[in-house]
């Protein structure tokens, strides 16, 4: 029934487009309305009827302008000026300013692992030398280094935040991934040691030296935010650098049922392995970020943002109804669990039931292969 719906739908379609002039034409149900304005008459106020009182006053809601009638045009050869184009505002940025009491920190609406590469070619833009690299823990640390190696215009701005001439100073970048999914939250933190000295002060754990600290920030929020608003690009391979585990590994545990280990910790495997899970073949369904789960459909095709159905697929009824998807639903459940220094991955068909060995393997070793 719904395909002959489809077929007299394309029919009527297609019978509209051979020539009818009772549709089309120029006295047609579908004509160009586009100069009916030219030929508008304004007709007598409205009168209310004897007896009807009111304070209101009654104001034509739609007048037509004096000055749009011209007998001398004639209406086939009058063309409507188009609008100018609209300015369209800029987006709100995905980078912003948090602060409690003196710390400062950015808040991205970006993953973490789209925001490390922005970070790390900040500070290497301004001068600062990478000394560490920590992807896995979300961290980068810049050798000790004077104001005056800097760039000219960093130098400058942080010369002032400082009472010791020529002293050396440190920092670390810190990008933990924030409360929402897909955001970041990016901490600065910098030590200072007298010219000359060898002693290697630790980082503390916030903010000391506010000052340096908060020109860091805002200078590293304004690129950010003018990068974005260029359309900056993103090094996708820095980017999987940044959450890509540093060791993954099939195995079995003690019932036989495979089990991936991930060597990262919890947030960086959430990451990794839900990254690894939108790159391959199932549908994602929901996700449980407090409980470690993902929720997937292996019986379903990944959705993609910019899947929509084709015309004839919504003529003809193609897409499958929600009964159809209910009917061969295969849901399974794949779990991420802290254990010592890794993070193991199972699937599961619900919380008391594993899911089958082949299944099981299947699934694990599509996310084995989109960490690589």
């Amino acid at each position: 029934m719904k395909r002959l719906a489809g077929l007299s739908a394309l029919a009527l379609v297609i019978s509209s487009t051979s020539g009818c002039g009772w549709l089309w034409g120029e006295n047609g149900y579908f004509r160009d309305r586009g100069n009916d304005y030219l030929e508008a008459t304004q007709t007598a106020p409205m009168q209310l009827p004897p007896g009807v009182q009111t304070d209101k006053r009654l104001d034509p809601l739609l007048p037509i302008p004096r000055n749009v009638a011209d007998d001398n045009a004639k209406a086939s050869e009058f063309e409507v000026p188009r609008p100018l184009p609209l300015q369209v505002a800029a987006q709100a940025s995905d980078f912003s300013l948090q602060r409690s009491g003196e710390n400062r920190w950015i808040m991205a609406q970006r993953a973490p692992a789209e925001v490390w590469p922005i970070a790390h070619q900040f500070f290497e833009d301004n001068g600062f030398r990478i000394a560490e690299d920590r992807p896995q823990t979300g961290e980068f640390t810049t050798t000790w280094q004077r104001f005056d190696e800097l760039s000219a215009s960093m130098a400058q701005r942080l010369s002032g935040a400082t009472t010791s001439s020529g002293s050396e100073t440190r920092v670390r970048v810190r990008i933990e991934p924030g409360v929402q999914r897909n955001s970041s939250e990016i901490y600065v933190v910098s030590v200072e040691r007298p010219a000359g000295s060898s002693t290697e002060p630790d980082f503390p754990a916030r903010s000391v030296n506010t000052g340096l600290d908060s020109i860091l920030v805002d200078q590293m929020l304004a690129s950010m935010t003018r990068d974005s608003e260029r359309g900056g690009s993103v090094s996708l391979v820095a980017a999987r650098d940044f959450d890509a585990p540093s060791r993954v590994a099939m195995s079995e545990d003690g019932s036989g049922n495979p089990v991936l280990n991930v060597g990262a910790d919890l947030d960086r495997a959430w990451s990794s392995v839900g990254r690894a899970l939108e790159q391959g073949q199932w549908r994602i369904e929901d996700i449980n970020r407090s409980l470690g789960l993902y929720y997937i459909n292996v019986a379903e095709s990944a959705q993609r943002a910019d899947d929509k159905p084709g015309f004839f697929s919504r003529v003809f009824g193609n897409a499958p109804s929600k009964e159809e998807i209910e009917a061969r639903a295969e849901r399974y459940q794949v779990r991420l669990s802290k254990v010592g220094d890794s993070v193991q991955v199972t699937v599961e068909k619900n919380i008391n039931t594993v899911a089958p060995a082949d299944v099981a393997r299947r699934v694990l070793g599509v996310i084995q292969d989109n960490l690589g």
